[in-house]
Order: structure tokens, then sequence, then C-alpha cells
């Protein structure tokens, strides 16, 4: 499937589905959900801000939620564009979850992605996370 709305743009499995959250007349926040609970989201923020800003507000939220929450910083390159952030591993109802959250500062816009899921799940699908991320950020207008 092909998303295109809000000026956010990628591909996703056809069995997954969709959110989407305009409410808040700036940028819009998209999740993908996979049939199994794995979750994979963007949401557009004003250019000019500060991406470590919206990744530690991230992780100030897992560890109010997750108490043996452990966080490493990790970066990736993905269709020539640089992606910073953070990778964590916490505990939610006895089992071990993944997650990765991702800046992304263009001229327009600064874009957060985070994707999670349960570390059963993880192994499966992060190379999905992965193509939907590509797509993504190769879907955006060069600066």
């Amino acid at each position: 499937m092909h998303f295109n709305r809000f000026g956010l743009a990628f591909d996703y499995p056809d069995n997954w589905s969709i959110d989407t959250d305009d409410s808040q007349d700036r940028y819009a926040a998209v999740t993908v959900y996979s049939p199994e609970g794995g979750f994979w989201s963007v949401s557009g923020h004003a250019a000019g801000g500060d991406p470590a800003e919206l990744t530690q507000a991230v992780l100030d939220q897992m560890r109010r939620d997750y108490q043996d929450l452990d966080n490493e910083p990790a970066a990736d390159v993905v269709a020539g564009h640089s992606l910073t952030g953070l990778d964590m591993n916490f505990y939610c109802l006895d089992l071990t979850n993944t997650a990765q959250v991702r800046t992304l500062e263009t001229s327009d816009a600064i874009y957060l992605i985070i994707c999670q899921a349960e570390d059963r799940e993880w192994d499966r699908i992060s190379p999905v996370f992965a193509a939907i991320t590509t797509s993504f950020v190769a879907a955006l207008p060069d600066d």
C-alpha cells in the first residue's frame, strides 16, 4: 500500500492497518500497525527546532512508562540522509521489547520516526520497518 497525505508519503504492507492524526492543525502523525501489534510511526514537527529535544521527550516518556528501560545512541544513513536517535529495550507484560527512535531534519520540518515491537516479532519485522523508513525518506523532496 502507499500512503500519501499531509505531506507524508511512504509504502507499507497491505495487511497492516493505518491510523492518522492531523488534529493539531500543524503537522500530522501517521502510524501503521502490524497484525501482531508492532508499529511504525512518523510525525512532522516545525523546522528550526532541536531534533535531540524530540528524542529526549520520547526517552523521558518511555522511562516514565517502563522502569527497566535500556537505551543507547544510534544513527543510520537512509537514502543519503542522516537519521539520529536511540535504540531502546524494555519489558512490557513480562516480554522484552525493542524500540527505535530516529529524527530527520530537513529545511521544511523535523521528522520523528518511532518503531516498536515485542522482540519475537521484532526479529521478523525490523526489515519491514527499515523498508518503510527508506520509502519515507526517499519520498521527501530534495532540499
